[in-house]
């Protein structure tokens, strides 16, 4: 009997690229053969954190690419109130909390927050380094637990944060992966890394690679 796909989805809630496969990776995490584990890699949270204004150019150019491939929207006011902002930082570090706290209380709905958080920056032009922000959209979502813990973090919050952080960079690593996002599969006991690339091509192209078509 086939069984069902695990398959790892790696991100980081403030990586454009990854903002681009969520219709995607939604249309996956719906199908009845296909387990979609999302795990926040920590890229842009703590040391990976940095300020916006360098390179918001650059960002605004990769956007419009991204765009292109994925049909996503990037709003005027995400260019204008998110990379235009005078103190704007790329910084995880609320979204990544808000997105663990979501899977230790509602783990079926990670991937709905987490777009949620995605369209609030990319669509709304909201500051998702905002705990207050951040909370509103989860309380909005009637996920009223997690919104709690993004404004106070406990001590257990603040440990499993790090505790999948680690696990999704050392799962990249054994697959010699670089960069977010990125797709690892296990299939009928064996493990292997996908090319995530065709998450653009949507979810029928993950589905063949897969052996689901």
């Amino acid at each position: 009997m086939t069984q069902n796909v695990k398959l790892h989805y790696l991100f980081d809630p403030l990586c454009g690229w990854c903002y681009g496969t969520s219709a995607t990776i939604a249309t996956l995490a719906a199908h009845p053969a296909v387990d979609v584990q999302p795990q926040a890699t920590g890229l842009f949270s703590g040391a990976g954190a940095r300020p916006m204004k360098s390179f918001a150019p650059q960002a605004w150019e990769n956007d419009q690419r991204i765009a292109a491939l994925s049909g996503q929207t990037f709003s005027e006011a995400y260019r204008r109130d998110v990379l235009g902002a005078d103190d704007a930082s790329l910084d995880s570090t609320i979204a990544t909390l808000a997105v663990t706290a979501v899977a230790d209380s509602a783990p079926d709905r990670v991937i709905e927050a987490l777009s949620a958080i995605q369209r609030a920056r990319y669509v709304d032009g909201k500051d998702i380094t905002s705990a207050a922000v951040v909370a509103d959209i989860l309380t909005d979502l009637g996920l009223t637990d997690a919104a709690a813990r993004v404004l106070s973090p406990d001590a257990a919050l603040t440990e499993l944060v790090r505790k999948r952080g680690a696990v999704a960079r050392d799962l990249m690593s054994s697959h010699h992966l670089q960069g977010v996002p990125a797709l690892i599969a296990d299939v009928d006991g064996t493990q292997f890394a996908l090319d995530a690339s065709k998450l653009y091509a949507g979810p029928d192209a993950i589905l063949a690679a897969l052996g689901r078509a």
